[in-house]
């Protein structure tokens, strides 16, 4: 057993759906959150500077001895993976593209997968990589969607221009049959339900969130960690807007544990 908390890290205020899921199915564990608010989006930036980002949230859970790691960011998980690794030493680090790669493919029948993310994340290719490495079979069409973050960090989730937007980017999928849908990126659940309007019933839609719990139980189970107290969490962001609170409560329906916290890195 192991009572120390998890430390939950992402660009901005996305990595709250991993955060409710973790919740769901690991109630005794605390948790950290850093949401890096005050500049987000990471999807637009090139490489260096995505990795001096992720490192320094990094730094800041490991002062805080977390005992494992969550890159609730599809950017930072496709980007710094192995940056972030190198610092964490001995404490494991989970990612959400393995565990949302391997969704994905339980899901599609027809082996044709579309995947929406970031410009950083689909210009990666981290994701067709772990999918084609899994199954070689696989057809897939990536589609950057670079401003879908920024929409929703403002609280835009039901405005006309954001579905006029997320229209354009899944017009791309017209050209294939896609029967599966990677929604790369911890922001996109938010507009999960317009995503299922504009596509159809007929294509599964796989979040990062669930998939990414669930590996982290299997992770603290196969070492040892799980805690067995009563949990505490901290949910820490470098800036606070007014429309903040109003996205936290739609992800928890207006029950989220705790209040944020402004920090500096």
């Amino acid at each position: 057993m192991n009572d120390k908390p998890i430390g939950i890290f992402d660009s901005g205020i996305g990595g709250f759906t991993v955060v409710k899921e973790v919740l769901g199915i690991l109630p005794n564990e605390s948790i950290i959150y850093l949401g890096d608010t005050a500049r987000v989006p990471y999807g637009t930036r090139n490489k260096d500077t995505i990795n001096k980002f992720a490192l320094e949230l990094t730094s800041f859970l490991l002062r805080r001895r977390v005992k494992a790691l969550v890159i609730a960011c599809n950017t930072m998980s496709a980007v710094s993976l192995s940056e972030i690794k190198k610092i964490a030493g001995e404490i494991p680090v989970i990612d959400v593209i393995s565990p949302t790669v391997s969704s994905a493919l339980l899901s599609t029948h027809t082996n044709v997968l579309g995947i929406i993310g970031t410009r950083a994340t689909v210009n990666s290719r981290a994701y067709d990589a772990q999918l084609k490495m899994k199954n070689k079979a696989t057809e897939i069409l990536s589609v950057a969607a670079p401003l879908l973050v920024p929409l929703i960090e403002e609280g835009l989730i039901n405005d006309p221009a954001t579905k006029l937007i997320t229209e354009k980017y899944l017009s791309a999928f017209n050209k294939i049959k896609i029967d599966t849908l990677i929604l790369g990126c911890t922001h996109y659940p938010l507009i999960k339900n317009l995503i299922g309007e504009i596509l159809g019933d007929k294509v599964s839609l796989i979040d990062s969130a669930k998939p990414t719990a669930t590996e982290l139980k299997k992770v603290l189970k196969q070492k040892g960690l799980m805690s067995n107290k009563k949990p505490n969490y901290k949910f820490y962001v470098t800036d606070i807007h007014p429309k903040m609170q109003e996205m936290l409560n739609l992800i928890f329906e207006n029950n989220l544990s705790g209040s944020l916290e402004k920090i500096s890195l």
